[in-house]
């Protein structure tokens, strides 16, 4: 009788204990958090002793899960030579514990005992793989199943989810969108009175959510130049030309904050207004104060100064492009709170999600929207104080907050890299969603608790990917630049353990509008409609009305 019939024998209840799983061989070596296993001929064979397979082996106090890292031949043979030695790499996720031991039946991370050598591995079957990756006790949605087992539900935690942030990674065109829609809609359908404000800069997102989302664009809503702080609308003034303008931004500081000052109703006395503070003035004061300027010059040397000032807003006022900022109709009224509560969904009436499409804004003017945006969501979070808590999710964040700090506007970085460190304590959570986390802020996102990492092409992507998904297998980072589209690696405080899923597939109609153009057909023959949508593109980039 050898070493292995005798350990089978000698742990009838161990067979008991872990189910119906299919035997698969017995531990020969342990080492940290992995196990070697000599693979049983019988076993390998099946179809579930391959990469990712979960499997079981008894520890002293409970139940210890793994999952197949490698499979190897250690002494390859020629055909007729003998029987050769199969081995597999099992690393270790966590265990449930023996009600004796304390245990209460729920499966935990980390393990608090090693199998001892000649432990008899089983593969798990459906209901224990559905232990492992359950979240008992805690708000969760099902977002798809492991790839593993299509029977075995893939389940987030909502509060882990949201309270810690997340991110998801990928090359365009792997799924990301309709990932995210489809956890959106999960989370929003149990939580009918949530705060959720998406930024989408592609204006893909407006029909995916249906009557349940606010739609904003620049045809329905209006972000107004006194929203914006001084360093935001000194971007949109002048742009890349700041520096060259130093004289014409010290005298709009002082017209501005005059401006604020003498806006109707207010007291002259109010010495708390500052030049950033976000109260309503009207262009037109502005214009007035500047004409007046003008002309109570004694040095006409300064006025080549207020005449380009004066050009320059005049310019923008005109620019239809820019209406949704300087277009706030014939009287300027403070509707401040009205627009935090649309923007933000307070109160939700029915639709917890507001989409801000930012397709249409022009690009010299789009990253400071965006930090406008984030300013104001930090510091709603900060004044409420937690009793509102808000998801800000940020499409192509590395537009937003980038690696380079020549790149990009500054103010929006600093925005979202505050949301990401400070805005758990807030009860503000960010999403960030980016095809090149190469190029993302790595604060930012150093500080997603929960990645879901999608098909990766580009190296130094995969790079940062690996050291983002360090608690990850090096077997589950290999599968990186292999994944099938929907499929992802998932890793963090919002999922049970690290896993390889497959997203639930979204009906057509909720879809967002993210699919690739259809070069073949389009080219095969001359549309009748092609003079139209020339027009209409005209018509749009010259601010007449939107594409």
């Amino acid at each position: 009788m050898n070493a292995f019939t005798t350990m089978e024998q000698s742990q009838p209840a161990m067979e008991r204990i872990v189910g119906d799983g299919v035997r698969a061989g017995r531990v020969v070596s342990t080492a940290g958090a992995q196990l070697i296993v000599l693979l049983e001929r019988e076993a390998c064979s099946l179809a579930g002793v391959q990469m990712g397979s979960l499997v079981t082996v008894r520890s002293p106090h409970g139940t210890v899960y793994g999952v197949i890292e490698g499979l190897s031949t250690p002494m390859p043979l020629q055909p007729g030579e003998g029987e050769e030695l199969k081995m597999a790499e099992i690393g270790l996720l966590g265990e449930v514990r023996d009600r004796a031991a304390g245990g209460n039946g729920i499966f935990r991370r980390g393990v608090s005992r090693l199998p001892s050598l000649d432990a008899i591995v089983y593969l798990a079957d459906q209901a224990e793989a559905a232990i492992v990756y359950a979240l008992p006790n805690r708000q969760a949605v099902s977002i798809g199943h492991v790839h593993q087992d299509p029977r075995v539900q893939a389940r987030i935690g909502i509060d882990d989810l949201l309270c810690k942030h997340f991110a998801m990674l990928g090359t365009t065109g792997t799924g990301k969108s309709c990932a995210l829609t489809l956890v959106l809609k999960r989370i929003l359908e149990q939580s009918p009175n949530g705060h959720v404000l998406l930024l989408d800069p592609h204006g893909e997102y407006g029909l995916a959510f249906g009557d349940r989302a606010e739609h904003l664009t620049v045809d329905n809503f209006r972000l107004p130049y006194w929203l914006f702080n001084f360093e935001e609308l000194t971007e949109v003034i002048f742009g890349h030309e700041k520096k060259d303008s130093t004289a014409e931004i010290m005298h709009l500081r002082e017209l501005v904050l005059a401006a604020k000052m003498n806006f109707q109703g207010r007291p002259r006395d109010a010495a708390w207004i500052t030049v950033d503070s976000p109260v309503p003035y009207t262009m037109g004061d502005l214009s007035r104060l500047l004409e007046t300027a003008i002309g109570s010059l004694d040095n006409r040397t300064n006025l080549p100064i207020y005449m380009r000032l004066k050009s320059r807003l005049s310019a923008l006022q005109n620019d239809r492009r820019h209406a949704f900022i300087f277009d706030t109709g014939f009287f300027v009224s403070d509707n401040f709170g009205a627009l935090l509560g649309r923007l933000f969904r307070v109160p939700a009436d029915g639709k917890p999600l507001a989409i801000l499409d930012l397709a249409s804004i022009p690009s010299e003017v789009l990253n400071v929207v965006v930090a406008v945006i984030c300013r104001l969501a930090f510091d709603f979070a900060v004044l409420a104080g937690q009793d509102l808590p808000l998801l800000l999710v940020c499409e192509e964040a590395h537009r937003y907050a980038p690696q380079d700090s020549a790149l990009g506007f500054e103010p929006a970085k600093r925005a979202l890299s505050r949301i990401a460190k400070e805005g758990r304590k807030y009860g503000i959570s960010l999403g960030v969603i980016s095809q090149r986390p190469s190029e993302l802020d790595a604060t930012i996102l150093s500080q997603c608790n929960t990645v879901f990492a999608f098909r990766m092409s580009n190296e130094r992507d995969q790079e940062i990917i690996q050291v983002t998904l360090s608690e990850a297998s090096p077997a589950m980072f290999s599968a990186l630049p292999f994944l099938a589209n929907s499929e992802a690696i998932a890793i963090g405080e919002g999922v049970p353990v690290p896993m390889r899923l497959r997203f639930a597939d979204l009906p057509v109609g909720e879809r967002p509008r993210s699919s690739s153009a259809p070069f073949s057909e389009r080219w095969q023959t001359a549309g009748g409609d092609e003079t139209q949508a020339l027009e209409r593109v005209v018509e749009a980039m010259r601010g007449r009305k939107a594409a």
